[in-house]
C-alpha cells in the first residue's frame, strides 16, 4: 500500500503531483485546512484584497446572511442541487480537494490506497462529535457509503459508493474500504459524501432535524423562507467557526435579491443575475469572484423518447442554430466561457479544438434540419422559473425559431424541474445547467443524470458509449495517456449523440460585501465558512 498522511504540525504546502501519483506515491506534512478555494483572483472587483478575501487579522463574532433564489429540498440533500451551499455547514466530508485537484485530509486524517486499486484504508480524526454529542467513528463512514448506496437518496455518486463492496474495521477509527473493482474517481466520492448523523437521517430528509458534525448546528427552518444556524461551540476545528450563526434566506425575485445585496441585508450571495453582477462590478462595497472550476455548464437536453428529436442531426441542427457568444454576454453577463462541451478548462478531458466545435451557424443547422427531412418542428422547452433561467430560454427560443424550430416555453419550478430530471420526465427539450464535470471526467458520465450511461435523463443508450465511460471509470489511474484517450472517446460521442447539447461552461459567481472575508467552496459548490467573518 502507499499513504497519506496528516502532518501534525500547522499548515504546510503540497507539493504539485498528479492524482496518479497520490495513489501510487506517497506524501507528507499536507496541511489540514490550509484550503485554498478553485477561484480567479482576476475577477475580483476593486474593493477586494487577495482573491480569498482575507483581511489583516479575522474577527469573532456576527451573523453572515447568505441569499439563495431556491428554497432546500431536504428530500435532496444527499444529492448535489440546489441545496448545496448548506451540506459543509452542518456536516464535513472525509477529504476536500484543493486548488490542483489533490484530496486534503478533513474528517479522513490520512489514508491508503492498495497498489491494486482494490481498497482504501482510512485514518479518522479522534477528536469529532456530532452535535447530538455523539462521538464521530468508524460506523460513521460505514453509514454514509450505505446511505448514498440507498437509491432513495437519488445521490449522483451512487454508483461509485456501490464499488464499495465490504468494510473491515480495526478499531473505532481505522477503516478499510473493500472495492468491487478499482475506480477513479474514488476521492470524488470522498469530496461529495457528507456525513450524516445515522440516529437522525430520517429526520434529515424530512427537513426537521440536521445532525452532523459541521461548524454550524441547525437552529431553525422556515420552508419558503429562511434557514439558521449558530456556532458549534465544541467544532474539532480549533478556535473555528469565527461567526456567531448563518442566516440563509429564500428570496426568489431577483429585483428583491438585488436590493437586499444593495441594501446590506444581505451579505453574500451565488444567486445574482449575470446582467446584475455587472452593475456591481465597479462598486467598492462588493467584491465579486468567478470561481472557475467550471462546477456549472448550460445546456439544452433532448429526451430521445419523442420522435422528433431521435435523429441525430436534428439535435446537431439545435447545437449548430445556438448564438452562444450572445448567450453569455446578455444572459449570463460575460461571466461563463461558450463551450461545445462539458469539460472545464482544468479538466484532463479538455481540448480547445472540441470546446469550438460547435458555434453559430444557422444556414448549417438548416442544412440538417432538411437533410433529416423535417419541414417544420414544434417542440417545448422546459426551464426554471426564476428570471435569470427565463432570460436564456428565451434566447434560445430566438435563436431556433430563425432555422424554422418553434419552441414553446413552460417554466417549472425549481424543486419539479429537480424530480423530473431524476425520474427522466423532461419533455422534448429542455435547458438547465449540469456539474460533475469539474473533478474526474468518468464521475460526469457515470453520476450525473444528464449523462449517466446506465440511466440517463435524455433516455439515450448505446453498447459504444457504456463500453468507453466503464473502461475511464473502471481503472486506477486518471491521468495516464491511455485514460486520456478514453476521456477523448467519450468526448467525441457526446459532440457526435449531442442528447446534451452543451452550450457555455460557468462556475458559481459570488457576491459578497466587502466585509466578508474568508469564504470559500468546495467543488460541488458546498459552502464552507471555517474561516469566514465579518470585518468592521
Amino acid at each position: 500500500m502507499n499513504a497519506f498522511s496528516a502532518g501534525s504540525g500547522g499548515p504546510l504546502s503540497l507539493p504539485a503531483i498528479s492524482r496518479r501519483a497520490l495513489l501510487r506515491g506517497s506524501l507528507a506534512g499536507a496541511g489540514l485546512l490550509a484550503l485554498s478555494a478553485c477561484r480567479s483572483a482576476a475577477d475580483s472587483s476593486p474593493g477586494a484584497d487577495a482573491a480569498s478575501g482575507a483581511a489583516a487579522s479575522p474577527r469573532r463574532g456576527g451573523v453572515l446572511t447568505v441569499g439563495v433564489g431556491v428554497d432546500f429540498t431536504p428530500a435532496l440533500l444527499f444529492a448535489q442541487s440546489a441545496n448545496s451551499l448548506l451540506q459543509r455547514l452542518v456536516f464535513n466530508t472525509l477529504t476536500r480537494y484543493d486548488a490542483q485537484l489533490q484530496p486534503q485530509p478533513e474528517l479522513a486524517k490520512s489514508w491508503e490506497v492498495a497498489a491494486d486499486g482494490l481498497s482504501v484504508t482510512l485514518k479518522l480524526r479522534e477528536d469529532v462529535t456530532f452535535h447530538s454529542g455523539r462521538k464521530f467513528t468508524a460506523d460513521d463512514v460505514m453509514f454514509a457509503v450505505k446511505n448514498l448506496q440507498n437509491p432513495v437518496r437519488s445521490a449522483q455518486l451512487r454508483s461509485t459508493a456501490l464499488t464499495v463492496a465490504d468494510f473491515r474495521k480495526n478499531g473505532d477509527f481505522e477503516l478499510t474500504l473493500v472495492l468491487a473493482h478499482p475506480v477513479s474517481n474514488l476521492f470524488d466520492l470522498f469530496e461529495f459524501m457528507i456525513i450524516p448523523d445515522s440516529e437522525s437521517v430520517e429526520d434529515a430528509v424530512a427537513g426537521t432535524k440536521l445532525i452532523g458534525t459541521g461548524p454550524f448546528t441547525f437552529t431553525e427552518r422556515k420552508p419558503g423562507s429562511s434557514l439558521s444556524f449558530a456556532r458549534n461551540e465544541k467544532y474539532w476545528n480549533p478556535g473555528r467557526p469565527y461567526l456567531d450563526g448563518v442566516e440563509i434566506k429564500v428570496i426568489p425575485q431577483a429585483e428583491t435579491l438585488l436590493s437586499s445585496v444593495k441594501t446590506g441585508q444581505t451579505h453574500l450571495t451565488y444567486a445574482v443575475r449575470g446582467k446584475d453582477v455587472a452593475t456591481l462590478k465597479d462598486d467598492k462595497r462588493f467584491r465579486i469572484t468567478q470561481y472557475d472550476t467550471g462546477a456549472g455548464a448550460f445546456y439544452i437536453g433532448a429526451n430521445l423518447s419523442f420522435p422528433q428529436v431521435q435523429d441525430k442531426r436534428v439535435r446537431q441542427a439545435i447545437a449548430w442554430a445556438i448564438d452562444r457568444d450572445r448567450l453569455v454576454q446578455q444572459a449570463l453577463g460575460g461571466y461563463a466561457t461558450v463551450s461545445s462541451v462539458p469539460w472545464p478548462k482544468s479538466s484532463p478531458a479538455y481540448r480547445e479544438e472540441d470546446a469550438k466545435r460547435y458555434h453559430h451557424d444557422p444556414e448549417k443547422a438548416k442544412a440538417l434540419l432538411k437533410e433529416a427531412g423535417v419541414t417544420s418542428l414544434s417542440l417545448p422547452l422546459a426551464h426554471q422559473s426564476d428570471a435569470g433561467s427565463t432570460a436564456v430560454a428565451q434566447i434560445l427560443q430566438y435563436d431556433l425559431k430563425q432555422v424554422g424550430i418553434e419552441v414553446q416555453l413552460q417554466p417549472v419550478d425549481s424543486p419539479t424541474m429537480q424530480k423530473q430530471l431524476i425520474s427522466q420526465s423532461m419533455p422534448a427539450l429542455w435547458t438547465l445547467s449540469h456539474s460533475f464535470s469539474q473533478a474526474h471526467p468518468a464521475t460526469l458520465a457515470v453520476s450525473a443524470y444528464p449523462f449517466n450511461e446506465a440511466k440517463n435523463t435524455s433516455k439515450f443508450s448505446s453498447p459504444a458509449y457504456t463500453e468507453v465511460v466503464q473502461k475511464a471509470w473502471n481503472r486506477s489511474d486518471a491521468d495516464s495517456p491511455e485514460a486520456k484517450a478514453l476521456y477523448q472517446q467519450i468526448t467525441d460521442l457526446l459532440l457526435d449523440e449531442q442528447f446534451i447539447i452543451d452550450l457555455a461552461i460557468a462556475g458559481l459567481v459570488e457576491v459578497a460585501g466587502a466585509q466578508v472575508h474568508g469564504v470559500t467552496l468546495n467543488k460541488y459548490s458546498y459552502l464552507n465558512l471555517d474561516d469566514a467573518y465579518l470585518a468592521g
